[in-house]
């Protein structure tokens, strides 16, 4: 069954960012699921169709989360260090799967590790782009003490994205979790200003909520396993929460 081309303003260029556990898909205690690699890479391939520029920033919790392997010996930094690393792991499978799929990637890293992947610029970023290739960001923002969020909404703004995509278990933001509390109430919109404000909204952490919040870039929360979400999503429709 086909997509509908939908006559909404569309986005131009895009960061999606991705969770490692959503790419654990089947697997309960971590891993990589080539199979939910698959799945994303059709939807991406769909909601292209009108020529979006797509990023995907991809996390690494489905291997190491660093705040919860420090201690023992090692080190906060050291531990940060290991999580970016796993978004490399991420970003390579990611890519192979993209590939595969006819999805025409590039993997690039905030860390240098030449060997096997390239390093990141934002020119060599925004050339792939330009060339209707999907750019698949490992890394992190190559920094310990930031989060893979904080990372995305930074590298969004480096390369001038109109907004970031958040794909999430559920279809938005609420005021409470509503995988806890049957009466959450979903917000359609939400200013920055009130996603930074307000500690019961948890869009992205609080720094990476700042930096957008002081950059004017606009975020969007949506479902990722619905199937045409992000279509519906990159092409403008009302999905989830669209923060701004």
């Amino acid at each position: 069954m086909g997509y509908l081309l939908y006559t909404y303003d569309m986005y131009k260029r895009v960061l999606l960012k991705l969770s490692g556990e959503q790419l654990q898909g089947k697997y309960e205690h971590g891993g990589f699921d080539p199979e939910r690699a698959a799945w994303i890479a059709n939807e991406i391939k769909q909601a292209k169709v009108n020529g979006a520029q797509v990023v995907v920033v991809v996390g690494g919790g489905n291997y190491v989360r660093g705040a919860e392997v420090a201690g023992g010996g090692i080190k906060d930094a050291s531990a940060h260090n290991m999580g970016m690393l796993a978004t490399m792991i991420n970003a390579i499978a990611t890519g192979d799967v993209f590939n595969a799929q006819g999805l025409e990637s590039r993997v690039l890293s905030t860390i240098k590790a030449d060997q096997v992947i390239d390093q990141f610029t934002a020119r060599r970023a925004i050339s792939h782009l330009e060339k209707g290739r999907v750019v698949v960001m490992g890394g992190g923002s190559s920094r310990p003490f930031f989060t893979t969020d904080t990372g995305a909404v930074q590298l969004a703004l480096e390369l001038e994205c109109d907004v970031v995509m958040k794909a999430t278990k559920v279809d938005g933001v609420y005021d409470s979790d509503p995988t806890k509390n049957p009466g959450a109430q979903k917000y359609e919109e939400l200013t920055l200003q009130e996603a930074v404000q307000q500690p019961e909204i948890k869009v992205m952490d609080k720094a990476a909520i700042a930096m957008a919040a002081e950059n004017q870039q606009s975020i969007m929360v949506f479902e990722l396993l619905k199937e045409g979400n992000i279509a519906r999503a990159i092409n403008g429709e009302a999905v989830g929460t669209t923060v701004r």
